[in-house]
């Protein structure tokens, strides 16, 4: 009937059967590593988060916010492999169509409320309902979730969302085809619960400090907008005796330099290498300065929609522009802190990806040049007819910095004349997402390590599509991976009409270059690309 999977041990199960006499010791219970007297973390963050309410949230600053927050049904370890959280562990039906996890009984809301299954079907109708209009909703479409279109839609009842709780301890996820990376896809905030009580109770306010009430390892105890968050531990939270970090504070520094200076000042245990920077500081602070491969793509937008300008409208302007950029340059000299050029959307790192030889990858620049001359001088642009366009993206020094060598290598390839234009982060989203935009950065960190996680916002519907590209061969591809045994030649297919269409231009492929307190480096998951980390399984090593 069912197959029961195994689950790999999570450094917070090691940690029950020592108790809490380590800490008594100032050493790690685990490692025995010496632990430093003040265990609290303070990092920088770009720009405020988008929201603290996991229904809501859309950015990746916020999600770092939720994780501590709230907890899910499950968590990644260092590597990147699935831990128990509030559910211990799954079965799936022999159809595979069928998920049932099993909760803790130990769970407990900040208010000392049982954590139930009838919170996840709350917070997972709340996801999908048409009255919270969650940016986000277009996720649990992907999950696969029984009637979920229909309730996203509003033709159907929340009530006929496929997942049901058959008692408190014992939540059972109904598909509507087998999904084999669903598992994966629930150490997503979008499913994690929420307290009904006090979202009815308080609204729209339910997630300021003093009203929320929450699941996590930590406590949300202070937020000023625009100015700092700071969380702390849940002495409710099932796990608290072994929690190391005892307070974390997310400072939103939009200057990078200045995000430096505090950090080599001892104001800051983590911040972001400035473009072009990391060489440097990584001869001065070898301890500090770190790089490793992350699950992100940077790319280059292009409004297709309707009343967008008409030449983004040809797919060989898009194709030229795409071509003129040399990330070369990008990577190596403007950035240079290990990101990889890109020539696809997916990155090499995503599991079980076999990174496609499209055509654009195995050309030189020149090659790539004088093709997007041809592009251009095809689509009737060129000296006597320079086209101007604009590019809009959120405020960063490096964001600026690539804005401007990709609109000088525009301007020396193909005479195209490139507006740049920041705007604040919340601004920024909403213009992306009405299209008011000619050209937009963009940036996506998968959501769950598989190749759909990026190449579903090229589907049609996606609700970050904000190309508005439309291809019905993408789309029978994408829905056709679903359900296969062998996706990768679908998606090389999707790959190779997002090279030739260019809806967007890939750019490069993250690294996370990090100034980082080297105490605090030994506790960091380098290893897990999509880089999901929890403050909880962080500590600080004595000096």
């Amino acid at each position: 009937m069912s197959i029961k999977m195994t689950l790999k041990a999570s450094t917070a199960a090691l940690l029950v059967l020592t108790g809490g006499m380590a800490y008594a010791q100032a050493t790690h219970p685990v490692t025995g590593e010496a632990l430093a007297d003040v265990q609290e973390f303070t990092y920088r963050v770009l720009d405020e988060h988008s929201s603290t309410d996991p229904g809501l949230v859309e950015d990746v600053s916020g999600s770092e916010i939720i994780r501590d927050l709230f907890e899910g049904l499950m968590n990644q370890d260092a590597d990147g492999n699935l831990v128990p959280g509030v559910a211990t562990g799954y079965t799936v039906s022999d159809d595979k169509m069928t998920y049932t996890f099993s909760l803790r009984d130990d769970a407990k809301w900040s208010n000392g409320d049982p954590v139930t299954a009838n919170d996840f079907v709350y917070a997972w109708r709340r996801a999908a309902s048409p009255e919270l209009a969650s940016p986000y909703s277009w996720y649990m479409s992907l999950m696969s979730i029984e009637n979920v279109d229909a309730v996203i839609g509003g033709e159907a009842p929340l009530e006929d969302l496929g997942v049901e709780a058959t008692d408190d301890h014992t939540l059972v996820v109904h598909l509507s085809q087998p999904l084999p990376y669903f598992a994966q896809m629930v150490t997503h905030s979008t499913t994690f619960p929420v307290h009904q009580a006090t979202v009815e109770a308080h609204g729209t306010e339910w997630t300021k400090p003093g009203n929320i009430v929450s699941n996590g390892a930590y406590v949300l105890t202070e937020h000023v907008p625009q100015e700092r968050s700071v969380r702390e531990r849940n002495p409710m939270y099932w796990d608290n005796d072994n929690t190391i970090i005892e307070k974390v504070t997310a400072l939103v520094i939009n200057d990078e330099n200045n995000a430096l200076t505090r950090f080599l000042a001892g104001e800051l245990d983590r911040t972001e290498v400035p473009a072009g920077q990391f060489p440097r500081l990584q001869e001065e602070h070898p301890n500090e300065a770190i790089s490793f491969p992350s699950l992100c793509s940077y790319y280059y937008m292009f409004n297709l929609r309707d009343g967008a300008p008409e030449a983004l409208q040809d797919p060989r302007v898009r194709k030229a522009l795409s071509l003129a950029i040399n990330r070369d340059v990008i990577v190596d000299n403007v950035l240079a802190g290990g990101q990889t050029a890109a020539y696809t959307f997916t990155p090499g790192a995503t599991a079980s990806f076999t990174v496609p030889d499209v055509p654009t990858a195995s050309m030189t620049q020149d090659e790539r040049n004088a093709m997007a001359q041809e592009l251009m001088a095809e689509a009737g642009y060129g000296p006597d007819n320079p086209l101007s366009t604009s590019i809009v993206y959120n405020t960063s020094d490096a964001h600026r910095s690539i804005a401007v060598a990709v609109s000088q290598m525009w301007k020396q390839t193909l005479g195209v004349e490139a507006e740049l234009a920041n705007m604040e982060w919340q601004t920024f989203l909403e213009a992306r997402s009405n299209g008011d935009f000619q050209i937009a950065r963009g940036g996506w960190c998968g959501d769950y390590n598989e190749a759909s996680t990026f190449l579903d916002l090229m589907q049609s519907e996606s609700g970050y599509n904000d190309s508005k590209f439309v291809s019905a061969e993408v789309d029978s591809l994408l829905a056709e991976a679903k359900t296969s045994d062998d996706p990768n030649p679908l998606y090389t297919r999707v790959e190779e009409i997002i090279d030739a269409e260019a809806p967007i231009a890939p750019i490069y492929h993250y690294a996370n270059v990090y100034m980082m307190d080297e105490n605090l480096v030994g506790s960091w998951p380098v290893q897990n690309v999509q880089q999901n980390w929890y403050s909880k399984d962080l500590y600080f090593t004595a000096n």
